[in-house]
């Protein structure tokens, strides 16, 4: 899953692609390198963002997607919480929504459901494995009542989301301990701040060796979905690591 922010405050690439032109090239970049998703994301979630409104975050994402969608086959995730931007998304041509909220909303999960798309889940908050886990098993129950095909879905223990950096590591190391059966698990700790402590690297666009490490870890525990920022590179240990994987026994 290819990163591209179309935002002016991301921690790592804040204001590259604000204009739609360049994030539509940067987006068919992410494809030529492998990119298997492209996930487009017009509000900052780093740590101490200023949240903008549903009305805002959808003015900067609208050109963008349907410039987008006339020229990439690839699946096109949308992150957002917003079940008014989400609504309006998958209209414009979006299949998966990518929401960081951990609300499980009834209006979202009202919106998925009629719409058929992708729903990728994450826990926001502090937690390890027992509280994840627990999580991922309620929203499981939850999306059941709310009528959703479990197809449709996808979990992220939300690395960097008020975790502790313990917390952070002790969930990359061991996915198998709350991955649930039979639905796909996200992993998103490209460039965050977990990775530059642990490899000592303070500059997040220089992070990608550390990144490789966190994913393979993840791949190895069952982990099936990278969200990247640098595919092109990065890619590479992505697919080794599936490689590694075929032959534990």
């Amino acid at each position: 899953m290819g990163i591209v922010n179309v935002t002016p405050d991301s921690f790592s690439d804040g204001g590259l692609f604000v204009n739609a032109e360049n994030a539509v090239n940067h987006a068919l970049e992410l494809e030529r390198d492998g990119a298997d998703i492209i996930d487009i994301g017009a509000q900052s979630t780093r740590p101490g963002y200023k949240e903008i409104g549903p009305q805002e975050e959808w003015v900067r994402l609208e050109p963008v997607l349907k410039e987008l969608r006339g020229k990439t086959p690839l699946p096109i995730s949308v992150d957002t919480y917003f079940p008014f931007v989400a609504k309006r998304a998958l209209e414009a041509g979006a299949d998966i929504i990518n929401d960081v909220s951990g609300a499980l909303l009834p209006e979202m999960a009202e919106i998925i459901k009629e719409s058929g798309a992708g729903w990728v889940i994450m826990h926001n908050g502090a937690g390890g494995i027992n509280e994840v886990g627990g999580f991922f098993k309620n929203a499981k129950e939850k999306c059941r009542e709310y009528g959703i095909n479990p197809e449709q879905l996808c979990f992220d223990m939300g690395i960097g989301f008020g975790k502790s950096y313990e917390e952070n590591l002790e969930l990359i190391a061991n996915v198998e301990k709350y991955k649930q059966n039979g639905f796909p698990l996200l992993l998103g700790v490209s460039r965050k701040r977990v990775i530059g402590a642990a490899s000592g690297q303070p500059e997040p666009e220089k992070r990608i060796y550390g990144n490789i490490s966190a994913d393979t870890a993840a791949v190895l525990g069952g982990a099936d979905i990278i969200r990247i920022h640098d595919v092109k590179n990065e890619i590479q240990g992505v697919r080794t690591a599936q490689e590694i994987k075929k032959w534990i026994k």
